[in-house]
């Protein structure tokens, strides 16, 4: 889709619809960025609108309509659950409103294309979650292996295995029910994170297994509640990309000891260790063949945490080309992730037919907290 500049000028107006835990993340680095505007807090629960609207100092808060037909709203920021995800987005695209969804994009492929062939119909941008792809850990990786300091990349590893969030997180359920697990929950990260080194995945293949069917909330008012598990709750996968390289990843919700956020590429001269594909930051590894330890390189650019692919997408707006996080890039994870379930329950390889169009780098001096509309 090609953009034309914004005939509105200054920072550009945006309204969160979901006002629960991950909007705290959202709305302190958004409420920092001179380039946006938060302009109402909306959720289906109005008090819980309210609580947050007035924790951040928001004027306008109520019902999504109110986001949705707001005059001097540009951006409607979706953090529903992710089974609304699609609904949400399409209301906000009718309304014609730009959009950022939390990941995952889509729970199918079927309502995820009908999404991108509604937006690209009525010109509206797209933007998903992670943008953590976008700070400095990522980008310095991405700089790493753009100048040849591993030679060709060749292969990709990564884990996430935990207990699972029950124990800690106050409402659970959801993320134990379709659409989510540990590998819709956790997979768009560390899928994102290797597509942008390696291209499109081309096809895969995977196991999956649950070792419990129902689970007890640990935490919170609901502590001692059972609830269903309705998707593998460990799963490996193999993937291949378009350049003939590979991976293998493990996202399990199943494992007492926790590994969170490894992610190794190996070149032909060298392999280079990520920070948390979770995270905006983090020293990388650089491990050379016969080296006992490895070079310790310290992230540079912004790191400064969720949100940083609204502005991008909002200066975007403004100027006329393209964001990163694309919808298009989304919909490749989906589409991946998808093929990863159907290949669990085929015991087959399954090809990925979608494409992930390359994002552009992010500038090491490109500044979050500086006033640029």
């Amino acid at each position: 889709m090609s953009f034309s500049p914004s005939t509105r000028k200054g920072p550009v107006g945006v309204a969160l619809i979901g006002a629960g835990n991950i909007s705290k993340q959202y709305l302190d680095n958004l409420t920092v960025f001179p380039d946006v505007k938060i302009l109402v807090i909306a959720d289906l629960f109005e008090e819980a609108a309210k609580a947050r609207a007035e924790e951040y100092g928001i004027a306008e808060f109520g019902t999504p309509e109110l986001a949705l037909n707001h005059p001097d709203v540009e951006i409607i920021v979706n953090l529903t659950i992710p089974a609304a995800h699609v609904e949400v987005a399409t209301a906000a695209v009718n309304a014609g409103k730009h959009v950022w969804t939390e990941k995952p994009f889509s729970l199918d492929r079927q309502s995820g294309l009908g999404l991108l062939k509604a937006a690209d119909a009525a010109g509206i941008r797209l933007g998903t979650a992670p943008d953590t792809f976008l700070g400095a850990g990522l980008q310095t990786a991405r700089r790493i292996i753009e100048r040849g300091d591993i030679g060709t990349p060749l292969t990709g590893m990564t884990t996430f295995q935990t207990p699972g969030p029950e124990s800690w997180h106050p409402n659970p359920a959801f993320l134990f029910q379709q659409g989510a697990g540990p590998l819709f929950d956790m997979g768009p990260y560390y899928l994102t994170a290797l597509i942008q080194t390696f291209g499109s995945i081309r096809r895969v293949a995977a196991v999956g297994s649950s070792a419990k069917t129902t689970r007890i909330i640990g935490s919170g008012p609901k502590a001692g509640e059972e609830f269903a598990v309705e998707v593998p709750t460990h799963v490996s996968a193999m993937a291949q990309f378009e350049g003939g390289q590979s991976s293998h990843s493990v996202f399990s919700f199943e494992s007492p000891r926790q590994r969170m956020g490894f992610v190794e590429i190996t070149g032909s001269e060298a392999t280079l260790s990520l920070p948390d594909p979770n995270y905006f930051d983090g020293d990388l590894k650089l491990w050379r063949p016969g080296a006992e330890e490895p070079e310790i390189i310290p992230a540079t650019g912004p790191a400064n945490g969720r949100g940083l692919g609204v502005l991008d997408m909002a200066r975007a707006l403004r100027a006329g080309t393209a964001h990163r996080a694309t919808g298009d890039l989304a919909y490749h994870v989906l589409d991946s992730m998808v093929s990863i379930t159907e290949s669990v329950e085929s015991g087959t390889f399954v090809d990925v037919t979608s494409n992930a169009p390359a994002s552009a780098a992010v500038p090491e001096d490109w500044a979050p907290e500086t006033a640029t509309l």
